[in-house]
């Protein structure tokens, strides 16, 4: 009883709105329009976030102590020189691979010629400032005699190439330490690549081989300065790779990831102008029909615009309240910081196998430890397939999956009213009719993005995501109520007028138009309601095509007895093969995800993986306690790297130690390096001596997997809560229960294809689930409500008639959110691929819950809808009063009461 009392007070007010709304449309109309050119105008002072660490790191990082820990201990300076560089810090850095096309020896004398021929080209990059010109030298990192650092594979290279002009065969490499004629022994596992060895580890060839520049950053000028330097050294590169085209190089910055991010929103701008067009051409087309009067075109274009208005609007909000974009904001943002340490474990026989280096308090510099930087920060979030801080484009494709709906809803509501009323009735009618689920859907949406933008989240630019994803769809539903409705209310005019639905001009009557051109005959077909009677009334829009068919072909076949068992059939395929893929569902490892296809950070990455993953990142051992040193071999390999923090009669207390290890690796799966993470971190607690362990990667991927499945978590249980408490709104709490169970089968469903599509869990692949949640019930709840409240008939019988009802909108705005995907799929980008792949198959696997495994299953499932005989009894009798009028001149009445 409540239930229906509340549903007809909603209804009742809703109706009151879309009367109020039509009496005042011209503000409707305006209203919106000026808020969001007024809060549009902001993008002129809109900040950007870069800080990739903001934006994709777990917020709650035990990590972030850790780390800043060992700055506290061990703060980093100028002064670098021994082995493994910034731990803590990236720094700026220029890095290039080279390799030949045809796997030759880059240690042979043509290839180490070559190699020292483009290190000497590299120091010699100017960086022209007002009154000076920068060099390397000027600008690199300094050892402690004040020369610049260079790798030691260039060392290695120079006494390679002067034993071969003395014609000395007793100098042999060794892999992975090496030793240099000055006595140092230096670690080249991630100098040489692709390494073939003799016995005794001496290196027989190598296909590979990095080089990599430190440069200083300790001031903004020093910063801009090599800032510039790494982009003349890419130049650099690839201007001496045309010149040696038989040789292979990858040039990589501490920049390259940024730029390559901004790269794919460049790229994807043509391709983001086609979906607009395809979409605004087949809304146009959907809200058209034969009948030039009741055709609606603009009203297709006019739910684009509305959509488009409450995203720019929610743009213009967020940023006058502080709020942050990525520069990528207005294209298609997507970053992805792969971890190349994702393949990297410690290998079981070989668990002892490691290097321990020990350093001085002041971080060293290698090539070995900046190459294990790059596996960190090229990539250590792993699988974050994220778009950032929320993609204009995807707020779009959001607000268009939902607004679209709610717009082609009202337009069916539209065609239900009957034409002799008046405008303002028929639209408290389509509100009254539509906007009551309209509502509920939205309040999902907002509840489930609720959740994801709440502190719940772990992961800021998922959590600024789903704020910037509730502000859109919020304002999205009030100018859906206010812009579309007035432009309803204005359209409805044009149509009780007889104008032309386009050229807004006065249709003539059918005995005029036969004296006109054929072709003039076709652009004016209308239907004028003198010529129809009662009966034919209510079939006026039939001639739409989309009604046509549902009504007259697919709701008859697809309820037919002999189709059932195929469509039943075809539904345990689909659960067959979701859980398969369900089982081998995976979180996001894949490097070539990062950014655009043809870029530098996915060209090294890739070669980095190839030739450079024989050995893990390097992981620091940090000793935070005073402990006594007195083991001899202990002294000699550890102690040279301490921190010392007070003198008492020249008598040293140590306070902190440091010890690096690099692994032997194989290759693996992403949740292995989880696991030494784990394993390490309840090491450190059990251990008698107190220690940490980190690694740059570690701030990105410590908690990834709880970070973020967490919103997908938490938006779910939302989804819940929200269905359990709205079964008090709606007429029928099985309507909720249907509708929970629908969208378990889709979200399952959608898991595992998009698995078996290898489209792995990540952050915008779960943000993609959440919002399948939303838009599966947008879809499903108005065919299931009319299924469940419909009384008398056959089940059958109301399976037709939700179809007839509801199909065609969703229909529209199927085909609509389908051809707006399509060109994503072709953006040369893997990042804009996965979200195609996400959101295709969302709509997909809902277009076949709503058009055939609903339709199917709820022909013989509850509610039942046997119509109660009554019995037949005296006592049931009614009086029933029949008058009839004989004649308007007669005088005769005969008025008769029948008893039946």
């Amino acid at each position: 009883m409540l239930r229906q009392v509340l549903h007809r007070g909603l209804g009742t007010s809703f109706s009151r709105l879309g009367h109020f709304v039509a009496s005042h449309p011209v503000f409707f109309a305006s209203a919106p329009v000026l808020i969001s050119i007024l809060l549009g105008a902001s993008f002129s002072r809109y900040q950007v976030e870069e800080s990739v660490e903001h934006l994709l790191a777990p917020t709650h990082s035990l990590a972030k102590i850790e780390r800043n820990l060992v700055d506290s201990l061990f703060p980093v300076n100028r002064s670098k020189h021994r082995l493994y560089s910034d731990l803590q810090t990236p720094g700026r850095y220029g890095r290039v691979i080279i390799t030949s096309f045809r796997k030759a020896n880059m240690l042979d004398q043509h290839h180490t010629d070559l190699i020292l021929k483009l290190h000497s080209a590299v120091t010699r990059i100017q960086v022209q400032r007002p009154g000076f010109n920068y060099t390397f030298a000027h600008i690199c990192i300094l050892n402690n005699d004040k020369t610049c650092i260079v790798d030691d594979i260039v060392h290695v290279l120079e006494e390679l190439k002067a034993a071969r002009s003395s014609n000395r065969t007793n100098f042999a490499i060794t892999y992975p330490i090496t030793h240099l004629k000055d006595g140092r022994e230096v670690y080249n596992g991630h100098q040489l690549g692709g390494v073939t060895v003799h016995s005794k580890d001496r290196v027989k060839s190598a296909e590979a081989i990095q080089l990599t520049y430190y440069l200083q950053a300790i001031n903004s000028l020093n910063d801009m300065v090599a800032e510039k330097w790494e982009s003349i050294f890419c130049d650099t590169v690839e201007l001496f790779q045309k010149s040696n085209r038989k040789v292979k190089m990858y040039p990589f910055t501490s920049s390259s990831l940024k730029e390559d991010f901004q790269k794919t929103s460049r790229v994807s701008e043509r391709y983001l102008i086609t979906s607009l067009v395809l979409v605004v051409t087949l809304a146009i087309l959907c809200c058209s029909m034969q009948d030039c009067v009741r055709s609606k075109p603009w009203l297709g274009l006019l739910g684009l615009l509305t959509v488009t208005l409450a995203t720019l609007t929610a743009a213009g909000i967020i940023n006058l309240t502080g709020g942050k974009y990525n520069s990528t904001f207005l294209g298609i943002p997507f970053v992805m910081l792969v971890d190349e340490a994702q393949n990297t474990t410690l290998s079981p026989e070989i668990e002892a196998d490691f290097y321990l280096v020990c350093m001085h308090q002041d971080t060293v510099s290698d090539a070995s430890s900046k190459t294990s930087l790059s596996a960190g920060l090229v990539g250590a979030i792993n699988g974050l397939n994220l778009s950032l801080p929320t993609l204009a484009s995807d707020q779009l494709h959001l607000n268009k999956g939902h607004g679209l709906y709610g717009t082609f809803e009202m337009l069916s509501s539209w065609r239900k009213t009957r034409e002799d009323q008046h405008v303002k009735e028929r639209t408290a009618a389509v509100f009254a009719d539509s906007m009551l689920s309209f509502s509920l859907t939205t309040a999902m949406y907002l509840v489930t993005f609720g959740i994801g933008a709440s502190p719940f989240t772990n992961i800021e630019a998922a959590r600024i995501f789903c704020c910037n994803s509730c502000i859109a769809i919020f304002f999205n539903y009030l100018y859906v109520l206010s812009f579309y409705g007035s432009s309803l209310v204005f359209t409805g005019y044009i149509e009780n007028n007889y104008q032309h639905s386009i050229f807004c001009r006065k249709v003539p009557k059918p005995e005029v138009l036969q004296e006109k051109p054929a072709w003039y005959r076709f652009l004016l077909t209308a239907r004028f309601s003198e010529d129809t009677d009662d009966s034919e009334e209510t079939n006026t829009y039939e001639s739409h095509l989309l009604v046509w068919f549902l009504k007259r072909y697919y709701c008859d076949w697809i309820t037919n007895t002999y189709v059932k068992p195929f469509v039943v059939l075809f539904y345990l395929v689909y659960i067959s093969f979701a859980l398969m893929g369900y089982l081998q569902v995976s979180e996001g490892s894949d490097l070539s995800n990062i950014v655009a296809t043809a870029t530098r950070t996915i060209e090294y990455t890739t070669a980095q993986q190839k030739y450079f993953s024989n050995y893990s990142p390097v992981i620091g051992f940090y000793i935070y306690e005073s402990i006594e040193y007195w083991n001899t071999s202990v002294q000699e390999d550890v102690l040279e790297g301490y921190h010392l923090s007070k003198k008492y009669n020249n008598e040293v207390d140590v306070v902190a130690s440091r010890m690096f290890l690099v692994a032997k690796t194989m290759e693996t799966k992403r949740e292995e390096l989880y696991d030494l993470l784990e394993t390490l971190r309840k090491l450190s607690l059990t251990s008698k001596v107190k220690f940490i362990v980190f690694n740059p990667s570690f701030v990105y991927m410590d908690r990834y997997a709880s970070s973020v499945g967490a919103p997908l978590q938490n938006s779910c249980i939302s989804a819940l809560f929200l269905l359990f408490f709205s079964a008090f709104l709606v007429a029928d709490s099985l309507i909720n229960v249907w509708l929970t169970l629908t969208v378990a089968s889709v979200e399952f469903g959608v898991i595992g294809f998009m698995t078996l599509w290898k489209v792995e869990l990540d952050c915008i692949s779960v943000l993609c689930l959440i919002y399948g949640i939303n838009y599966t019930i947008d879809n499903c709840a108005p065919l299931l409500s009319t299924f469940v409240l419909g009384k008398e008939f056959t089940r059958t019988k109301w399976v037709k008639n939700a179809l007839e009802v509801h199909g065609v909108a969703i229909l529209q705005s199927y085909l609509c959110y389908i051809v707006g995907l399509i060109p994503l799929a072709a953006v040369p980008s893997n990042l804009t691929r996965t979200l195609f792949r996400c959101l295709f198959l969302i709509a997909l696997v809902t277009f076949f819950h709503c058009f055939a495994i609903l339709p199917v299953i709820l022909t013989f499932l509850p509610p039942s809808k046997k119509k109660r005989k009554e019995k037949k009894n005296p006592e049931n009798r009614e009086e029933i009063e029949c008058v009839e009028m004989v004649d308007m001149d007669s005088t005769r009445v005969v008025d008769q009461i029948t008893t039946v």
